[in-house]
């Protein structure tokens, strides 16, 4: 029988016990009730009122198709996405710039977007693209990480406190800047939940907040530092600065595949749907329902009806093909080719892609299915054991063909091993110098016999060393030992396998062998 563990406080609880530790420490000196749960009551300027900051001055000043054009040089198709997203971003940054000049503008329906398609389609590379662009702060999660108020799971607030930190603390420009949530599809709450759902209908409220307009504490209530830095504050001061963050202008997009969704439009569609084969296109997929999706469809979906109220832009993003996934990987800025272009480089190595090369990983990533996405493990996958190796060999360029894409070891044997041919020929005529060198300043001739040679270029580049190192290794000894050897000055001494070898032991002979024949 196991025995449970301790039962996990809720937050009234740590509160509490929080509040008894402090005042068993330090008695009435410190309150942590003051902030509580709910750190934005306190007052903030010296005068008992709120500050407020002046509007920033967003420097916004492009137009639908100036973002568009800047968005073809880094995504490939998704052409009616683009135009889009580049026209609700004018929309809204528009909107914000008007308003930091006339002031709060109160008639505006704020263009939060909802993005619908595949995964690996460019989805969240267009949004972080365009906020790269605007220069407003992006932050991207995950909706499954959140969870309702109360339960395990993030809190949606941290977004927006996350907004701040990318923003390196400058509150006014994290307040135009971006929320990216991907997955959202998987907070739809089933039509058949019995009871509190406690995963995706009260993340949808939580959101709902945020994306209409709220504020926002900059200290997590039930965050121990941020309740200890408002204690220390209050401590000093005597009251507790009022950081906050308001969510008006802060532009709310949110994305998902949407399985199942095209099932929904089908119904509601019915016998229109067969108008679909009537174009001769075969039976029709998920993606051509998309461009028909109507707000009823993404309810019956699951989502609650205020929620996707708040998000008015719809886009569909299609399914990358072969040609495309080739395009991105031979044109696009953001090609990840580029990378491991750069990778190479990095060491000396000029990469020189091909088409066939760049043809056959889009046909490899293509069947993945994946989209974009496949293409960075495809790429991996061929030049994992080209980083690995390369970079300690001598060659200096690389091909990308079809076949290194195919055969990625098969190859890499072959480069390897013709690299080291020519390496050791090359070696070969640099030992010949060196020993010529050798013999004049030392005045002893010696020769290297074309197979000791060898032997020593592939003890050398087996051992990774250079040649000048091992050639001293070895005849060390040779210049006090042949001036033993009476008249040794202008003969000459082959050097061969025997005497690379064991040099002392040839050495010696060859002594022996002097002072035996002239006795």
């Amino acid at each position: 029988m196991t025995t449970a563990g301790p039962k996990w406080p809720n937050p009234d609880e740590l509160k509490r016990d929080m509040e008894e530790f402090f005042a068993h420490k330090y008695g009435d000196k410190v309150k942590l009730g003051v902030i509580g749960a709910n750190p934005d009551q306190a007052q903030t300027a010296e005068d008992g009122t709120e500050a407020k900051d002046a509007p920033l001055d967003l420097d916004f000043d492009y137009l639908p198709r100036d973002i568009k054009k800047y968005l073809d040089r880094f995504v490939v198709k998704q052409d009616a996405a683009k135009k889009v997203l580049a026209t609700a971003i004018c929309d809204h940054y528009n909107h914000i710039k008007r308003c930091s000049v006339k002031g709060p503008c109160k008639e505006y329906a704020k263009q939060n977007i909802i993005m619908l398609g595949p995964t690996g389609v460019g989805k969240t590379y267009l949004v972080r693209t365009i906020a790269d662009l605007i220069g407003v702060p992006f932050v991207k999660a995950d909706a499954t990480k959140f969870s309702e108020t109360g339960y395990v799971g993030g809190d949606v607030e941290d977004l927006v406190r996350e907004l701040v930190h990318k923003a390196d603390g400058n509150v006014r420009l994290a307040e135009y800047g971006i929320i990216y949530l991907d997955e959202i599809d998987k907070i739809a709450t089933p039509s058949n939940v019995v009871g509190r759902d406690v995963s995706g209908g009260g993340v949808q409220r939580n959101l709902l907040k945020l994306m209409e307009e709220t504020e926002v504490s900059l200290r997590t209530p039930f965050d121990l530092t941020s309740q200890l830095q408002a204690a220390m504050e209050f401590q000093s001061k005597g009251k507790v600065s009022r950081n906050v963050i308001n969510t008006r202008h802060i532009l709310f997009i949110v994305s998902g595949a949407f399985s199942g969704l095209g099932d929904v439009i089908r119904r509601r569609l019915g016998a229109k749907a067969i108008g679909f084969r009537a174009a001769g296109r075969g039976a029709p997929t998920d993606e051509d329902y998309f461009g028909l999706v109507r707000s009823s469809d993404f309810i019956e979906f699951g989502f609650e009806s205020e929620f996707i109220g708040r998000l008015p832009v719809v886009v569909n993003c299609h399914e990358l093909g072969e040609d495309d996934l080739f395009e991105i990987l031979k044109n696009s800025e953001g090609s990840i080719m580029r990378q491991y272009v750069n990778a190479f480089d990095a060491y000396g190595i000029d990469l020189e892609p091909t088409d066939e090369g760049l043809r056959r990983i889009a046909q490899k990533a293509y069947e993945e299915r994946t989209g974009a996405r496949s293409l960075v493990g495809v790429c991996e996958r061929t030049f994992r054991e080209y980083k690995y190796n390369l970079p300690h060999s001598p060659v200096k360029g690389l091909e990308l063909t079809a076949r290194l894409v195919d055969q990625p070891d098969v190859v890499l044997g072959e480069i390897l091993q013709k690299a080291r041919a020519e390496r050791l020929d090359e070696m070969d005529h640099e030992l010949d110098l060196i020993a010529l060198n050798w013999s004049q300043a030392n005045d002893i001739q010696i020769h290297l016999a074309p197979e000791a040679a060898r032997m020593l270029s592939v003890r050398t580049f087996d051992g990774e060393r250079r040649l000048e190192e091992v050639f001293a290794d070895i005849f060390k000894d040779f210049e006090h030992g042949l001036n033993l050897i009476r008249g040794a000055k202008g003969m000459e001494f082959v050097v061969t396998e025997e005497v690379v070898r064991d040099p002392k032991a040839a050495l010696d002979k060859w002594i022996r062998a002097y002072y035996a024949n002239n006795k």
